[in-house]
């Protein structure tokens, strides 16, 4: 196998690896704080993070994706591309801390919530210039070192939580477990920079490739600020419109599908090459590749959606006492999560056939729409209103996704609308047999059993086979195109 293929292939399995460890262990963390500090300080927690990482897109501005794919083209250039973006980083860092110290400093919120912002505000700035260094080793093809710091990261926060929980060291020892782990992957990063790749930073500003970089990292950066504002403006609203409390609520769904989406991420990330591959030589390989991946998603995703909302009573339990208005906002979720699961293969198909502008468009679409049903809602039904928005924004996005496809690959969809239909069919048998056992059996155990029923009866309905279990286990292996 070539050498190139042979580092694609590693960096989706370090990749895959990473993303599956960090998500395991950023939800064990967090379900200990939320049963320690209960809903109103969890909110008051995940407004900060929410709040800052909004204006840390402002840092990057898509600078560090430009900088990956320049220095991928011209390797031998990387010192100035990178001593480009770094000079251009310092001043937006310093605007964007600024920023937020002012607007929080002249806010009317607690003096708890400021300290919380102020540490999280140093995690925004270290995390954007990690970004930038480890875009860097992305540009060289590898990403085992930014896959290793990752979950070392996760370990640092999990290792600060547990002591800050055991001596009831408050909320900002929680948020020092952040910034810690941020340092440690800023000083790792640039190590890495400088020890492994040798890029050096020229002080000099190059006026020419700066303004040329800014132009090329124009749609990246719009795509980028409308998908952090999606992402967490509505933690922020909740806190304005509905109080501590409801976003510590809404905390509890918005975690547990943040966390599941290593699955569609994963099965991405060898799947966007393939895609980028037969667009330009086999374009009915490519519509395929599309009606494969929209298959094996509507197969996963149907089962973790229903299964959650079967079974959000019994998860909220984890949580301990106190969560118990989250079960409604975790069920609309759980709806949300097959058209979170399947904008993953629509997005990655339309950004491998030249359309990442529509896919901003769409982005941009959905997050004005997330703005106005949030304004809408949440005054009205607070965290269940955030949650509705949640569901219907990401509706929106795959019906604007979908009406955009056919126009790229020609697939055929009455072999989507089959395997859907089989899958409904096992699911709904899954789920009298999960809300048949979980007042009989305890959670893992009823998972289990559930998710076993569903895989029997959709075989024995044909919905997949043995050469598609084989399929998808070439996928994450040693494909040539992974």
């Amino acid at each position: 196998m070539p050498e190139k293929i042979t580092n694609l292939a590693k960096n989706t399995s370090y990749f895959t690896l990473a993303l599956i460890l960090q998500k395991i262990i950023s939800f064990t963390y967090f379900v200990l704080i939320a049963r320690a500090i209960g809903p109103a300080d969890l909110g008051k927690y995940y407004f900060a993070i929410a709040f800052t990482s909004i204006f840390g897109i402002f840092i990057d501005i898509g600078q560090s994706s430009v900088l990956t794919r320049e220095v991928a083209k011209r390797p031998d250039e990387s010192d100035r591309l990178f001593s480009s973006v770094f000079l251009m980083k310092l001043p937006l860092a310093l605007l964007s801390l600024l920023a937020v110290f002012l607007l929080m400093n002249f806010s009317a919120y607690p003096e708890i919530t400021r300290q919380l912002v102020y540490l999280s505000m140093i995690c925004m700035a270290l995390d954007s210039f990690t970004l930038t260094f480890f875009a860097i080793s992305r540009g060289f093809h590898n990403l085992k070192y930014e896959s290793i710091a990752s979950v070392i990261f996760q370990l640092i926060v999990f290792a600060v939580v547990l002591v800050a929980l055991k001596f009831n060291l408050g909320l900002a020892w929680l948020m020092m477990s952040l910034v810690l782990a941020s340092l440690y992957n800023f000083i790792f990063s640039f190590y890495i920079l400088k020890k492994k790749w040798g890029v050096k930073i020229n002080w000099r500003p190059d006026k020419v490739l700066i303004k040329s970089i800014l132009l090329i990292s124009l749609p990246f950066a719009v795509y980028a600020i409308f998908q952090r504002l999606y992402l967490y403006l509505d933690s922020v609203l909740l806190s304005l419109l509905a109080g501590d409390h409801q976003v510590g609520i809404y905390q509890i769904p918005f975690k547990i599908i943040f966390a599941l989406q290593f699955l569609p991420l994963a099965f991405v990330a060898s799947l966007f090459p393939a895609m980028s591959h037969y667009w330009h030589n086999n374009r009915e390989q490519l519509a395929i590749t599309f009606e494969r991946a929209i298959n094996y998603l509507i197969i996963i995703s149907l089962p973790v959606a229903v299964g959650g909302v079967i079974l959000a009573d019994k998860i909220i339990i984890i949580f301990k006492t106190g969560f118990d208005e989250a079960v409604l906002p975790l069920q609309i979720t759980m709806i949300a999560v097959i058209f979170m699961f399947l904008n993953f293969p629509v997005g990655s198909l339309l950004n491998a056939c030249d359309r990442q502008k529509i896919n901003t468009v769409n982005m941009g679409i959905a997050f004005a729409a997330s703005v106005i049903l949030n304004l809408l809602l949440i005054p009205r039904l607070e965290a269940v209103g955030a949650s509705l928005t949640v569901l219907l924004t990401n509706l929106l996005m795959f019906i604007l996704g979908m009406l955009i496809v056919p126009r790229v690959a020609k697939y055929n969809y009455k072999k989507i609308m089959i395997i859907l239909i089989k899958s409904l069919l096992a699911v709904t048998i899954m789920g009298a047999v999960g809300y048949y056992l979980k007042n009989q059996l305890n959670l893992i155990l009823t998972v289990v059993l559930a998710g076993i029923s569903y895989l029997i009866t959709l075989y024995l309905f044909r919905g997949f086979s043995k050469a598609d279990v084989a399929s998808i286990y070439q996928s994450f292996g040693k494909s040539k195109y992974n």
